[in-house]
């Protein structure tokens, strides 16, 4: 499966272009954009479950850093920055990883 199959290609295009620049990475905004928001809990799942690359059942900080390419493959690496501010805002427990039922 593919995000192209919950999100529309134009969406995560838009989405990938607001944030091209280093630093520029806001989850929110992209997650409004590509049209995340608008999902349903089940839909949300299914998109957790592609970007969690190793099948882990978390997205640890390592995988967050290449969370754009997920989106497109020639999309650009997040920067420290961005990666920790991203796990910071989405790791309700503090363990150093985004769980399935985070936010």
């Amino acid at each position: 499966m593919s995000l192209s199959s919950v999100l529309s290609a134009d969406a995560i295009d838009s989405a990938l272009k607001d944030c091209q620049a280093p630093d520029s990475f806001s989850h929110k905004k992209f997650f409004q954009l590509c049209g995340l928001t608008k999902k349903s809990p089940q839909e949300v799942k299914t998109v957790f479950g592609i970007l969690d690359n190793d099948g882990s059942g978390y997205i640890e900080e390592e995988e967050l850093k290449f969370f754009l390419q997920r989106f497109s493959p020639g999309a650009r690496v997040l920067t420290d920055k961005e990666t920790k501010n991203f796990l910071s805002a989405a790791d309700d427990d503090n363990d150093g990883k985004i769980g399935a039922e985070g936010k």
